[in-house]
């Protein structure tokens, strides 16, 4: 179904209220599932909301929790989520986050508590909007292992980067340190189809290409070593410098009652004040590597209206939850 962006955050919100969330964790919810899909990010768009609704009526995800902000230094915003909502805590903190970047030329910005982030992209990509350039990092209920110990270790642990450039959107990469996204391995057992060999392990920790028995088991790292050394680096950062769970220790987003508690650290920085013409340094350079047949991230979106799939509207509108 095509919809226009206000119709596709009332239905969304609507969703949202329907499970006893209050208006301003609808809206910031809202507002962030829609900008997924406008982002091309439909697995974790309006695919993913129904994690986040079945959340609130098991009570993973506060229905009502209001965030906690504070500054332990003037560069430094750190809030506690309360178990609500990660796009909550970033919203009350946004201005406060883009006025000390410019400030002090750079900030951080360290939650803990929190909900799954739902698009990672979508919290640098809004800073990059404001001009700045941002690293944002969260880590998840442990679902990757590795080869040599094939025991539930980290999250998928990803990463997103956004920076402005002119004449354009901002620039972003987003993506996961696992081989690929949990909510993929899903999709693809939900429609019964294979997955690409070094994605997973299944229940005993032996590879598989069978989604429905990946589904059972535990994501591999990309890049073996190299990539399980940046989920450990970004495990440092997500959970060690937010005082969150360790993904070993956090309990499970899809189930159960309690809040996975994991955190959302991101990093802010005023390029202009190093280089005034940045903006329009890395819109060159990007036109110039695109020239010698670089693969741009998000250079083959061409997104100019929100097209959901029927039966993922159905399943929001319709919302049960999980037995």
């Amino acid at each position: 179904m095509r919809l226009e962006t206000q119709e596709a955050l009332s239905i969304a919100r609507q969703a949202i209220l329907a499970t006893g969330a209050n208006d301003a964790i609808a809206s910031s919810l809202a507002t962030a599932t829609v900008s997924a899909e406008w982002a091309g990010s439909r697995a974790v768009g309006f695919a993913h909301l129904p994690d986040y609704l079945d959340g609130f009526v098991q009570g993973r995800i506060s229905k009502s929790a209001e965030p906690t902000i504070t500054s332990p230094a003037p560069a430094l915003t750190q809030v506690d989520a309360h178990g609500g909502v990660a796009q909550l805590g970033f919203d009350r903190a946004f201005d406060q986050i883009v006025e000390r970047a410019n400030a002090f030329g750079v900030t951080v910005f360290a939650q803990v508590n929190n909900y799954t982030v739902g698009e990672l992209g979508y919290y640098p990509r809004r800073l990059a909007e404001k001009g700045l350039v941002a690293l944002a990092v969260t880590n998840a209920t442990a679902q990757m292992t590795t080869l040599d110990s094939r025991k539930p270790l980290y999250g998928t642990n990803p990463m997103a980067f956004a920076a402005p450039r002119g004449g354009s959107k901002p620039f972003v990469i987003d993506q996961a340190t696992s081989a690929t996204a949990f909510v993929n391995v899903r999709k693809a057992a939900e429609s019964g189809e294979a997955i690409p060999e070094g994605w997973a392990v299944d229940a005993h920790g032996e590879p598989t290409t069978d989604s429905r028995k990946a589904v059972e088991g535990l994501l591999l790292a990309f890049g073996g070593a190299r990539g399980a050394n940046l989920a450990l680096m970004i495990e440092i950062m997500a959970a060690g410098m937010t005082g969150g769970n360790w993904s070993m220790d956090a309990p499970s987003f899809a189930s159960g009652s309690e809040c996975p508690a994991v955190g959302l650290f991101v990093v802010a920085i005023k390029p202009d004040l190093l280089v005034p013409n940045f903006v329009e340094r890395l819109a060159a350079q990007i036109d110039r590597l695109a020239g010698q047949g670089v693969r741009i991230p998000g250079s083959h979106l061409n997104i100019t209206e929100l097209d959901i799939p029927d039966e993922v509207l159905a399943r929001v509108r319709e919302f049960k939850p999980l037995a």
